[in-house]
């Protein structure tokens, strides 16, 4: 077996270093990226930053005008943010479920590429809460907010009733005074296990708190492993709070994680991490509006009508549905944070626009990701390229201290930035001095 995963890893490479040559910088960024042809080889191409930790005194490289400091250290495996209205910061401490045993040796190989892209994979199954009652910038307080939990991920508060999206359930606990107050009754079931391949779900409230939308990834990388294992998946559900019923809100969407409102248009937006092993340079991952009814090509296309011939059962007229993204972040990047800057006091490049995670390649040459970026708006849309707003996860040796996830702002306008395996959360303030350092009133919505 080990021979064997040297043989995959050695080719694996030799194919990511041949594909390079072709490979563009900064490819599928934009509204109207260009892709180029679709490239398939044997085995995909492979080339991880393996996940190491931070040494002492580093961090992530700040762009200029801004700083960057450490929030809360020593979290286990930190991926999602919110803010509660009284300033308390909640980190879901959290990774997959165990999932069954795969037989072969690419269901092998995989795991072991991803556990050295992410870390150790059992999960903490915890929120914890994080307060900074001094002003400082630092996270004094760090104690448990709720715990025997099932890879919580998403969270959303509505009035007394505190919400978690665990990997298979949305989860409602009753909440008072920036605690929980009793047990956890469930809400509603979500696409589960036992495969549950992207078992990441989100939540967010609806402005008038009737609803929830939850995000749900699909369960392979292009219905490999049969499209009935798909029902449900790929989408975005719509939960009426007061039943407990939904409905699908939106579908073809690969992997949807991060979602906000856009101020300008109260419209919903979501970051996806779209299809692999059709070459570096695609699928772009994107951030898009999500319309009501609306799909969005997943399995049998990608970026409107590019039909993906890898799938065996072909609906063409679905394909011709389907609705192109608003904006490309680049292929693999795994985008996976989203927050617009609504209360956000970072310098004025910096405003106006919508913050995002992007987690990282493991199948690109070169490496994509890895940073935190914004991408301007205007008049409800993407108005520019994005820029730089944290850099540096990965180091000079090609390893990776840290990865960002979720990002969200807190009570002082800061933006914090959810750091898995680095097991942090950072803090981004602005380096004039003008910028949020002592809390202030909450932001105008909850991320």
């Amino acid at each position: 077996m080990r021979i064997a995963a040297a043989t995959m890893i050695a080719a694996s490479a030799v194919i990511g270093l041949s594909a390079a040559a072709s490979a563009q910088e900064q490819p599928g960024v934009g509204p109207n990226p260009k892709l180029p042809e679709p490239q398939q080889y044997l085995l995909p191409t492979v080339n991880i930053a393996p996940a190491t930790s931070w040494r002492e005194g580093a961090k992530p490289t700040a762009a200029d005008g801004l700083n960057v400091a450490a929030f809360a250290t020593g979290l286990e495996h930190p991926r999602w943010l919110y803010t509660l209205p009284n300033g308390d910061v909640l980190v879901a401490e959290t990774n997959a479920p165990p999932k069954p045993a795969q037989t072969g040796i690419k269901a092998w190989f995989m795991k072991l590429v991803m556990r050295r892209a992410t870390g150790p994979a059992q999960s903490a199954n915890r929120i914890r809460l994080l307060r900074d009652a001094d002003g400082d910038g630092v996270a004094e307080v760090n104690k448990v907010f709720i715990e025997g939990l099932n890879s919580p991920f998403g969270m959303a508060l509505v009035g007394d009733n505190f919400y978690v999206a665990n990997a298979d359930a949305v989860m409602r606990f009753p909440y008072k005074d920036g605690a929980i107050t009793g047990v956890g009754v469930k809400v509603t079931d979500l696409p589960g296990g036992p495969l549950n391949h992207h078992w990441t779900k989100n939540i967010i409230a609806s402005r008038d708190g009737k609803h929830l939308y939850a995000t749900v990834g699909s369960n392979s990388n292009v219905g490999e492993n049969g499209l009935d294992k798909e029902e449900g998946r790929a989408a975005i559900w719509e939960i009426e709070l007061a039943t407990g019923n939904k409905r699908l809100f939106a579908t073809g969407l690969r992997n949807p994680n991060g979602m906000a409102w856009e101020p300008a248009t109260g419209e919903l937006w979501t970051v996806v991490n779209e299809r692999d092993e059709l070459g570096n340079d695609l699928v772009p991952d994107y951030l898009t509006s999500v319309k009501d009814g609306g799909f969005y090509g997943w399995p049998y296309s990608y970026w409107g009508q590019h039909v993906d011939t890898r799938v065996k059962e072909q609906k063409p007229d679905l394909v011709a549905k389907a609705i192109a993204p608003d904006y490309g972040l680049g292929a693999h990047v795994a985008a996976l944070g989203l927050t617009f800057d609504d209360g956000a006091r970072l310098p004025e490049a910096f405003r106006g626009g919508a913050y995002v995670g992007l987690h990282g390649s493991w199948n690109r040459e070169p490496r994509s990701g890895y940073k935190v970026v914004f991408v301007p708006f205007a008049n409800g849309r993407p108005s520019g390229p994005p820029k730089d707003v944290l850099t540096g996860f990965v180091d000079s040796e090609g390893n990776a201290p840290g990865r960002p996830v979720g990002v969200a702002i807190d009570k002082a306008g800061a933006l914090l930035v959810a750091d898995d395996v680095g097991g942090r959360v950072w803090r981004v303030t602005s380096a004039s001095g003008s910028g949020p350092s002592t809390p202030a009133s909450p932001p105008a919505a909850s991320q």
